[in-house]
């Protein structure tokens, strides 16, 4: 006789076994979607050219939201944009820790950046002593000066007006503090 609960029980089996998957899988997903950034941001966490940033190790909440700007139009970059629209809304989140999940890559640096320029002391509410970053704001220590330059520029002038906090900051300032501030933290 032949126990026909078993059949039950062996698709039971296998929903199961199909539920513990499917986050492994889906992340796999957003992870084989994600090999590509590296073309740009690089193999090994070191951008391959001065004006694309750092990402490994970056913020979780702060990729989230620039995936968000980028899909949505809010922040201007063509390729990113494209890129940001190959994943879905939930692969944003996915996507920003696999980043998070990396180490900062270590820089070589030659000399200390010097003393911090007067009234830089403010930025570090959001970014954190040594500008290493934190809710709300990223970490921005050794991202390239011509990165950083362009970033701040784009604030002041509106260009880049996806945290309107920063643009009435850098607004405020003149363009020698902006370049000063842009040195010392790239220097960090």
């Amino acid at each position: 006789m032949v126990d026909d609960r078993f059949p039950k029980f062996i698709g039971a089996l296998v929903v199961f076994a199909a539920a513990l998957a499917g986050p492994a899988a889906a992340q796999n997903a957003v992870e084989s979607k994600l090999q590509v950034c590296g073309a740009c941001h690089g193999q090994d966490g070191q951008p391959i050219n001065v004006n694309t940033p750092i990402i490994w190790g970056q913020l979780t909440n702060f990729l989230v939201k620039q995936l968000h700007d980028y899909r949505a139009g809010d922040r201007d970059n063509p390729i990113m944009k494209g890129m940001a629209q190959t994943l879905t809304q939930e692969d944003l989140r996915p996507a920003a820790m696999y980043f998070t999940a990396k180490t900062w890559p270590a820089k070589k640096t030659t000399a200390a950046p010097g003393p911090m320029p007067d009234g830089m002391q403010v930025c570090q509410a959001c970014h954190q002593p040594g500008f290493v970053g934190g809710a709300p704001a990223p970490r921005i220590a050794g991202q390239s000066y011509e990165y950083l330059i362009k970033q701040m520029n784009d604030f002041a002038t509106g260009k880049r007006n996806n945290n309107m906090d920063m643009v009435k900051i850098m607004s405020m300032l003149t363009a020698d503090q902006r370049d000063a501030m842009a040195h010392y933290i790239a220097g960090l």
